[in-house]
């Protein structure tokens, strides 16, 4: 074997152990995450949507006005900022989204949730403090919508986009809460 070869392999071997070192000590991607990823998509005909979303499980705590805050903006889910993605303006409640990426953030109450699409990326939702990394100099558009409580528990915290009754919904459902967001 000649010495290009063997000076290959070794760079090679030491780029694949350095690669599988980095994501086993520092990305740990062998560990269940506690609030698993998870991404929704829509289409219909040109119209294209998408959430990507980590989703925390109740595990018997006490989740609206305990765990999550009455009052106080959310990052709407856990770990990274949410994000919401449309191919095309959307009018919600008489107001327009223009067509792009947005961080999805939420202020829950009692009776209502704001919900607020803010055109800044934001690579994680928290601060060091644990407070959500949200500037609200982005918002590009916020809204009330009430809160629906259910019969049942929902025990992992769910985006979904519901199209049965020829009315697009955003809706989120966590414990037994939830909202929806009225697209057209």
């Amino acid at each position: 074997m000649n010495t290009f070869l063997k000076r290959t392999l070794v760079v090679l071997s030491i780029i694949a152990v350095g690669l599988f070192l980095y994501s086993f000590f520092v990305e740990n991607i062998f560990e269940k995450r506690l609030s698993p990823k998870d991404t929704v998509e829509f289409k219909l005909n040109d119209l294209e949507l998408e959430v990507f979303y980590n989703r925390p499980y109740k595990k018997g705590r006490e989740i609206f006005g305990a765990l999550v805050p009455f009052n106080q903006v959310w990052r709407t889910g856990a770990n990274e900022a949410t994000t919401f993605e449309t191919n095309k303006p959307l009018d919600i409640q008489d107001m327009t989204l223009p067509a792009g990426k947005y961080t999805l953030w939420t202020v829950p109450k009692d009776s209502s949730w704001t919900v607020i699409f803010n055109s800044k990326q934001y690579k994680w939702g928290v601060d060091s403090e644990m407070k959500p990394l949200w500037d609200p100099n982005y918002d590009v558009l916020d809204l009330e919508v009430p809160v629906e409580n259910l019969n049942t528990v929902v025990e992992q915290f769910t985006i979904a986009f519901d199209n049965s009754t020829d009315n697009l919904l955003l809706t989120m459902a966590w414990d037994d809460i939830k909202v929806s967001v009225p697209l057209k």
